[in-house]
């Protein structure tokens, strides 16, 4: 029986507090088949010890391109890895990889790694914003380096901000997306700025009730997922899902229909392109009752007036924030499908429309999915049956082109 090579993964780990989170990440890649090699900075030992790192991976742990000089670590390394992955990344780091030093194993491996490689920054918000730190960033992202954005929240001591590290589980999730698109495969999205939406709205009825529906986000969520992988600056507006955010992404929480429609106005001022992949109410109640509506003594039920919500999709299509701006729609439907989808197309006026049929058992809270994605082109593009980052990435595969025809 041959033998199935494991992918080769280096792990970066630069000086920074958030060092002891890599070791989650660490065993997220060992426990699902990845071969690592962890080369950690002399700065990452002051917070990581070399024996856990060793013990974790199972593999030596190297910090300096003098050790087992015969075997010409600061080469083969780098030259033998199927992807490379530095969490946290620090802001001296970028500098140095922005830069092309080499004055450690880390940075070595760096500059003679040709497979895909993703940097996971952490550091202080100031440090963040800087304006050199943004230059370095913008130059790793030009030359190919996937660099996820740093989430918000609580660093050191008191300070809370923009740059802290991302939960290791997501950093895995674009590490494993990285990895699937192959060693050759270029992030397609750098540079760019999309926003996608997801969840479904909520619309109040009084301070206990709400007319909802079904959608749970997860497709919305894989589609910001692999926007990410593929080196793009996403935007998440999501409805009360209750995922965890993905790394990586910038994520704007909201409620109701008319909540979502401001915050997808506001962040496409500047997008690429949208994909409007949220369950978006028709409708909402015409009046909100300020306290919980009572049973009527008759027995009788109350009426509910309803009045129609905004067509966020339509109106993203018709007056596009940015020329060229890509916008994607999602329909789901019950019955004649691609019928209804083809007419809905023509009456949103965007550019490519998901289809899929749903219902109480199809699609909503599912894993999977099944889609045709319509073109404005008349094109269509069927995705079978399976996971929903697969659908993702053909959304995100049909985008590209376009985005490239419009530059």
């Amino acid at each position: 029986m041959s033998v199935v090579a494991k992918p080769k993964v280096v792990l970066g780990v630069s000086g920074g507090i958030a060092a002891y989170k890599a070791c989650e990440l660490l065993r997220r890649l060992t426990e699902s088949g990845h071969d690592v090699r962890v080369v950690p900075t002399d700065s990452a030992l002051h917070f990581v010890g070399e024996a856990t790192w060793s013990a974790l991976s199972g593999n030596p742990v190297s910090t300096e391109v003098w050790e087992t000089v015969h075997e010409v670590p600061h080469v083969r390394i780098g030259q033998g890895a199927d992807l490379v992955v530095v969490a946290p990344a620090t802001a001296d780091m970028l500098a140095k990889a922005a830069h092309g030093l080499a004055d450690d194993l880390l940075t070595n491996t760096l500059l003679t790694a040709r497979c895909p490689v993703v940097f996971a920054p952490a550091m202080h918000t100031e440090m963040w914003e800087h304006p050199a730190t943004q230059e370095n960033v913008a130059t790793l992202r030009r030359r190919g380096a996937v660099v996820i954005e740093p989430a918000v929240g609580r660093l050191t001591g008191v300070d809370t901000g923009k740059g802290r590290l991302p939960d290791p589980a997501e950093i895995f999730e674009v590490c494993r997306r990285v990895l699937a698109r192959g060693a050759d495969a270029r992030p397609d999205l750098a540079g760019r700025h999309v926003v996608v939406s997801a969840g479904g709205t909520r619309e109040p009825l009084d301070p206990v009730r709400y007319l909802g529906n079904r959608s749970s986000g997860k497709q919305g969520y894989a589609l910001a997922r692999a926007a990410a992988a593929r080196g793009a600056r996403v935007t998440l507006v999501e409805a009360n899902t209750g995922i965890p955010d993905p790394a990586g992404v910038d994520v704007v929480h909201v409620g109701t229909a008319l909540q979502l429609r401001e915050a997808v106005l506001k962040a496409v001022a500047d997008a690429d392109a949208v994909v409007m992949a949220a369950a978006v109410a028709d409708f909402r109640p015409a009046v909100y009752a300020s306290g919980k509506i009572k049973k009527k003594d008759d027995g009788g039920a109350p009426t509910v007036e309803l009045v129609r919500n905004p067509d966020i999709l339509a109106e993203l299509a018709a007056d596009r924030a940015v020329p060229g701006q890509v916008v994607v729609g999602f329909a789901a439907e019950t019955d004649d499908v691609l019928a209804n989808g083809r007419e809905k197309l023509r009456r949103k006026g965007c550019d490519l429309l998901v289809v899929n049929e749903v219902g109480e058992r199809k699609t909503f809270g599912s894993e999977e999915n099944e889609a045709v994605v319509l073109a404005s082109d008349g094109a269509e593009t069927p995705v079978p049956y399976g996971p929903k980052e697969a659908l993702a990435e053909t959304v995100w595969d049909l985008v590209a082109p376009r985005l490239r025809a419009t530059t």
